[in-house]
């Protein structure tokens, strides 16, 4: 079992990219990287020009590199540039089913956990048309993803289990960051980017609820598989996820490493992950069959 760094959920500015991914080519112990928007279309042109130069340096650094569709096609312009991503000389990662209207059939490709693979018969049919690599919706529990893994073991196709990061819930054609500034989509003057890990949203009795992030809603607690990494192997999962935040994803990468070649986690990989998570809070329910948001020390 290794690691994957997922795709960056949120609006981060250029120059913070390109730090970021300089740092996990040279230090981070991950064995493959997602790039691209997988939220918002409209943020692409800000950091697109940060792309080739990850890509070169992550492959560099013996990085194995994907290519993250949108999680929701809408526009003319957002089909142009799902179209180009196979012209881009990486792996392309699909976020929206749609995306395989363009993909010559045998093309092989990855699956983002926003696609819903919760049964065999939807990975046979994912591995028929040519897929190489499926990370799992983050809501399964650990006995489906060992059902899961294993037949993706018996057919090449490599399991991943969200390991740690705010977990992507929905995806709307409304943009609630617009909306709370009193704005309009089309003109939201991109106020996404005053939030780096998403705006939390509370309930009416102030209890951390849910994240916003533009037009998608994640949890507010941190997804972290981190007690589970016994049970994980064990289960033949290829990899964990690790999604991005602004915390020290680098340290987070090196205890999860660390704590796979030991079989298990100690104290020192809840902290980096404390330490990285917004907020400092840790859910696991979701593994272990209970609420998402809930926490149970391992």
């Amino acid at each position: 079992m290794d690691l994957t760094l997922g795709p960056i959920q949120f609006f981060w500015e250029a120059p913070r990219i390109r730090d970021f991914y300089a740092r996990i080519a040279d230090e981070a112990p991950v064995a493959r990287v997602v790039l691209g928007e997988l939220v918002c279309s409209k943020r692409l042109p800000f950091w697109q020009g940060e792309i080739p130069v990850a890509v070169e340096r992550l492959k560099a650094a013996g990085k194995e590199v994907w290519l993250t569709s949108l999680a929701l096609v809408t526009l003319k312009r957002e089909r142009q540039l799902t179209e180009e991503l196979v012209d881009a000389g990486v792996g392309v990662e699909i976020s929206d089913l749609t995306t395989l209207a363009y993909l010559p059939k045998g093309t092989p490709f990855s699956v983002s956990p926003l696609i819903n693979v919760y049964n065999i018969g939807t990975l046979d049919w994912l591995a028929e048309r040519g897929a190489k690599r499926i990370c799992l919706p983050n809501e399964l529990p650990l006995a489906s993803a060992a059902k899961l893994a294993a037949a993706g073991a018996e057919r090449g196709v490599a399991v991943e289990v969200w390991g740690f990061g705010r977990q992507p819930l929905a995806i709307s054609g409304r943009c609630y960051h617009a909306r709370l500034h009193n704005r309009s989509k089309d003109s939201c003057q991109f106020i996404c980017n005053a939030d780096p890990d998403g705006r939390e949203v509370d309930t009416l009795d102030g209890e951390r609820f849910l994240a916003v992030n533009g037009v998608q809603t994640l949890s507010a607690a941190t997804s972290f598989a981190g007690g589970e990494i016994g049970a994980l192997a064990a289960a033949q999962v290829s990899a964990l996820r690790l999604s991005p935040q602004t915390g020290n994803m680098v340290a987070l990468a090196r205890e999860f490493e660390a704590a796979i070649a030991a079989g298990k986690a100690g104290p020192a990989l809840e902290a980096a992950a404390r330490a990285a998570a917004p907020g400092g809070q840790l859910a696991n329910g979701y593994l272990r069959g209970h609420a998402g948001a809930e926490w149970a020390p391992a």
